[in-house]
């Protein structure tokens, strides 16, 4: 609905630029014209525009991506206000994401993931293989904040939607080919067009490989590698003008070198026969030449092969009710070796292999009923089945007299998951500036999971054992959602809104003894937050803030450790338990200014305040019991206080020469923790990261020559991190990417 500009309205808009700095050019308004681009988004399952959606989201198109150099979903980090997106510890593949201070870094099974990640509408159930590839993407939504009603299960911090290109009517080609520093070396190519008159296809190809940026001291051997292949084929049926169907098919293989970080705490030993520690690595101070060593022998790696389909089906029963079906199926094979301790002792050296299928079905009815009222409504149903064999060896980490002791633990576990839900969700259109939006989700779970571990050792019996155990449990939950928003003006919205997440519970997976085996508990968070959307100078000035508040509690936390000092023999005890409650509160900034026509400023800005009000972490005793220790206090890892980007681009027009645009950005991030038990040597300092990129483009656009730099500075800086000190004390650390160049050619029409 539009309402037409009023005295009040331009009072407001004017208001609320002024509240944040921002000046409206006169020439901008002059223009009449809107100078931003406008992207649609299904954030609420249906079609409407970014700015007029009263929730938190950020949306990217494929422009805007190229814009961040994000080749992969992690490229996004920075670019969002207080979301954390980094690739996943040990792992080329797996993607740990935090969203205002909710998230799950732990990649097994027995844990779900904080944020849903998207593919289509197809939730995408592990952590692992989630950092995708955005070669063949449309755009990319990030709803932030519990969204409980409309998505299926876990997200409980907020959702990332990507959302793929579709096949055309008419004929599309895109190609690109680059290469870049560590001998990279890439090309994708997206082709659409049509079949018949009614059946469209598209097919979209990606080859990505560099080079190691870490380097074995010893070997010369190369790690932190990419070597990626990835495929789409996708089918469009548009029968009649009220009925469309889209069948995709899609796969991904990853040939990695393992993934190795840095070792920042003192390595230690048990002997045996005295009870005594052994000093075994003490790291190095001051930066680091990104240069590791590993144990694991005949270059194992990290493969991968994923792939799915989905159907997607939509069918307009009448003018005002549409009804939707998406069904899919998919499978992750993983094959992964980790060097947990990154140094040449054999002290974390595992092989983690995991096999995974779920198949979803969602049913959806929306209505419109002109304009007073519209609404959707469905049910969705998820089977998940996955199993792993892993395998950790750590012959350095018992003695006996000195002499090493060989020790093999072996793991098989199997889990599968059943999940429903039923949802809906409608606005009522109160009068021509108010709006009220009601949602409910309810939520039923089972999970039953199955485990076997055996121990081999040199010590005998004293360590040797075989244990096993078979557990099942359902949870089910309502999370319903209010929202209330006013259209102060044409361009200007505020809104209100309290939604209740939940993630359901689960069972202790690395459980070694019978003191191990638990349930924990879902989690649940109510989040409050208010904010305005508005757009500014005939659309040359876009102001989108929020202020929110949650409550989170019962969060699943692995904090382990020796509690005895003085009695340091392992017990291998890893206790899971719903650790405590946090209270987080903050507020986002996104603003982007176009003040004459080629030039584009922008900014993102997140303040976040985390803080366990109650914080029971687990940690092991030598008797093999739990010992609570009281961490109230600490904060939450992954969610530094302050998150802010600035950046800027300005096209040149050069006539018969085509276009030349150049950008820049720059982002910080504040202090952040890196564990879960805030431990010094796995923290972060605050940093900043400055990217740049030049592009040519023909004067009719086709070609394109783009240059880019990431990480300018070549800033060191750690990402994520493995906390496993009740063995051998390691904390590892993993860091992005030092400086990089890339330089690209593309044609399309």
């Amino acid at each position: 609905m539009t309402i037409q500009p009023s005295h009040r309205g331009g009072l407001v808009a004017a208001a609320v630029a002024a509240a944040f700095g921002a000046s409206l050019p006169a020439a901008a308004q002059e223009t009449g014209a809107r100078a931003i681009e406008q992207i649609t988004v299904t954030a609420r399952r249906v079609e409407e525009t970014l700015q007029d959606v009263p929730l938190a989201v950020s949306a990217f198109s494929a422009d805007d991506l190229a814009r961040l150099q994000a080749d992969s979903l992690d490229g996004l980090q920075g670019a969002v206000p207080n979301l954390n997106l980094v690739q996943g510890r040990g792992s080329a593949s797996s993607a740990n994401i935090f969203i205002r201070g909710i998230g799950q870094p732990d990649a097994l099974q027995t844990f779900d993931p904080g944020v849903g990640v998207y593919v289509d509408d197809v939730y995408i159930s592990r952590i692992q293989g989630a950092l995708f590839n955005l070669h063949d993407v449309e755009r990319v939504e990030v709803l932030r904040g519990p969204q409980g009603t409309l998505y299926g299960k876990n997200t409980i911090a907020g959702a990332v939607k990507i959302v793929t290109r579709r096949p055309t009517e008419e004929t599309e080609f895109d190609a690109e080919v680059g290469i870049g520093r560590y001998s990279a070396r890439n090309g994708r190519v997206f082709l659409a067009g049509g079949l018949t008159d009614t059946l469209f296809a598209s097919f979209s190809g990606l080859v990505s490989e560099r080079d190691g940026t870490v380097t074995d001291s010893a070997t010369g051997a190369e790690y932190n590698d990419i070597d990626t292949r990835a495929g789409r084929i996708a089918l469009r049926w548009v029968p009649t003008d009220t009925l469309e169907a889209r069948l995709s098919v899609d796969a991904t293989r990853e040939r990695n070198a393992l993934n190795l970080g840095r070792a920042r705490a003192p390595l230690i030993s048990v002997d045996l026969a005295t009870g005594g520690i052994v000093p075994r690595f003490v790291p190095e101070e001051g930066s680091w030449d990104r240069t590791a060593r590993s144990q694991l022998p005949n270059d194992p790696g990290q493969e991968l092969d994923h792939w799915g389909t989905s159907l997607s089906v939509d069918w307009d029963i009448d003018d005002a009710l549409t009804a939707k079906s998406i069904t899919s199926w998919r499978r992750l094979e993983t094959d992964f070796f980790i060097d947990i301790d990154a140094t040449e002792l054999e002290l974390g050296d595992v092989f983690v292999g995991v096999r995974q299928e779920q198949m979803s079905q969602e049913f959806q009815l929306a209505w419109d009923a002109g304009g007073r009222f519209n609404g959707v409504a469905g049910i969705y149903a998820l089977k998940e089945r996955v199993g792993s064999e892993q395998f950790a060896f750590a012959d350095d980490f018992l003695l006996f007299g000195g002499i090493p002791l060989d020790f093999l633990r072996t793991i098989n576990d199997f889990q599968e998951t059943l999940s429903y839900a039923a949802f809906g969700q409608g606005t009522w259109q109160l009068d021509e500036r108010w709006s009220a939006t009601v949602g409910l989700r309810y939520t039923y779970e089972e999970k039953d999971y199955f485990r076997t571990t055996s121990v081999f050792s040199q010590a005998g019996p004293f360590l040797e054992s075989t244990f096993a155990f078979d557990i099942d449990d359902t949870w089910s939950a309502f999370t319903p959602s209010f929202t209330l928003d006013y259209r102060a003006a044409d361009d200007v919205l505020l809104y209100a809104t309290v939604a209740r997440g939940f993630k359901s519970g689960g069972f202790n997976g690395r459980a070694n003894a019978p003191t191990d085996v638990s349930v924990f508990d879902p989690e649940f968070v109510w989040t409050w937050e208010a904010g305005v959307k508005s757009e500014l100078a005939d659309g040359r000035v876009r102001l989108n803030a929020a202020a929110f508040y949650s409550d989170y509690k019962d969060f699943q936390a692995r904090v382990s450790e020796v509690a005895n000092p003085d009695d340091p023999v392992p017990n291998f005890g890893f206790p899971v338990i719903n650790a405590g409650e946090l209270e987080i509160w903050g507020a986002e900034l996104e603003a982007a200014w176009v003040p004459v026509d080629g030039l584009t400023l922008a900014t993102q800005i997140g303040y976040l305040n985390a803080d366990y009000k109650e914080f029971n972490a687990a940690e092991a005793g030598p008797d093999g019991s739990v010992v609570i220790i009281d961490r109230s206090g600490d904060e939450t890892p992954f969610s530094p206080e302050w998150t802010m980007r600035f950046a800027g681009s300005y096209a040149f027009d050069l006539g018969a020469n085509g276009m030349l645009t150049v950008g820049a950005d720059t982002a910080y991030r504040s202090k952040m923790w890196l564990s879960v038990d805030n431990r010094d040597v796995l923290t972060q300092s605050g940093y900043w990261l400055s990217n740049a990129f030049v592009t040519w483009s023909s004067p009719d656009t086709r070609w394109s020559v783009t240059g880019g730099l990431k990480n300018l500075t070549d800033r060191e800086y750690k990402v994520d991190a493995q906390e496993f000190s009740a063995v051998g004390n390691i904390q590892t650390a993993y860091y992005g990417d030092p400086r990089t160049w890339s330089l690209s050619l593309r044609y399309r029409y």
